[in-house]
């Protein structure tokens, strides 16, 4: 289970990260108040991941990558979810970490995509709190993926 200040250092990443993930949206084609969303998705995904998480390795990370994308391309199309995965991993050099979280992502927005409707309805708490559970369920099937420690 991830401590408070891993918890604090994600979210500090998310707002650091914030201007990158707005422009990429707009330059997707989202409106300036849909690119305020998913900046506000990416951030509460983080939140919710953590409360839905049980600790087991990878878990959290799974879940908030697979929540993350499912929102954005549920509510603002996958070419937005694309282009706002693509800026968040920008520039890492982490070549697992990566990969799994491309993978996860890429499960999140096929779920989005095809589940539009249902991921419409409702606030963006609810939203991401549905997906969760859907995430939970993904996981327990081996759907999502994780990095196991060296």
């Amino acid at each position: 289970m991830s401590s408070p200040f891993d918890q604090l250092k994600k979210a500090a990443q998310a707002v650091v990260g914030a201007p990158h993930v707005f422009n990429a949206a707009r330059s997707a084609g989202a409106s300036s108040s849909a690119a305020a969303d998913v900046m506000a998705a990416s951030a509460a995904a983080i939140q919710v991941a953590s409360s839905h998480s049980d600790g087991t390795p990878g878990m959290q990370n799974a879940i908030r990558h697979f929540v993350w994308q499912a929102y954005i391309a549920g509510r603002h199309g996958v070419a937005v979810a694309e282009a706002v995965a693509a800026a968040h991993e920008e520039g890492r050099d982490t070549p697992h970490d990566t990969r799994v979280d491309l993978h996860n992502n890429a499960v999140g927005r096929e779920y989005g995509a095809a589940h539009s409707a249902e991921v419409g309805q409702g606030s963006l708490p609810d939203a991401l709190g549905r997906l969760a559970v859907v995430a939970k369920q993904k996981w327990a099937a081996d759907e999502l993926i994780w990095v196991k420690d060296r």
